[in-house]
């Protein structure tokens, strides 16, 4: 892991090695798509980053706000990759919020009828549906 403020390091080597994403070609994809941001600007995969810099980045539909705490352009360990950064308060309690929110919208599917009505209540939506 390199810890130099001088270096820069390509924004789509930083993020694979920061696992926000699995392969370097999705980093580099998602960069190109503008779901990654420096310092509140579009930019594209080759840019270099360096320590200080700040990055929103959107996966699927989690958005995440951090700071870049060191460079590396190697991918290692998640304990290793996680100190490359900080996520700030504000990006936080905004994913516990959409995380809440997420789990009231399952919550209120999962009232929906546990099993198919049987012939009592086949019975009783006939007599409903029927207009005599």
């Amino acid at each position: 892991m390199e810890n130099q403020v001088d270096t820069k390091v390509r924004i789509d080597k930083w993020l694979w090695a920061a696992r926000f994403f699995k392969t370097r070609s999705m980093a580099a994809k998602a960069v190109a798509g503008g779901h990654v941001h420096l310092n509140g600007a579009r930019v594209k995969a080759a840019r270099g980053v360096v320590v200080g810099d700040q990055l929103r980045i959107t996966r699927n539909e989690t958005e995440f706000t951090v700071i870049i705490q060191a460079l590396s352009e190697r991918r290692g360990p998640a304990v290793v990759a996680q100190t490359l950064y900080e996520e700030t308060p504000e990006s936080i309690a905004a994913r516990d919020t959409k995380r809440e929110e997420n789990r009231l919208v399952r919550m209120g599917q999962a009232l929906a009828p546990p099993k198919r009505p049987g012939k009592r209540d086949r019975r009783l939506i006939r007599s409903f549906t029927r207009k005599k």
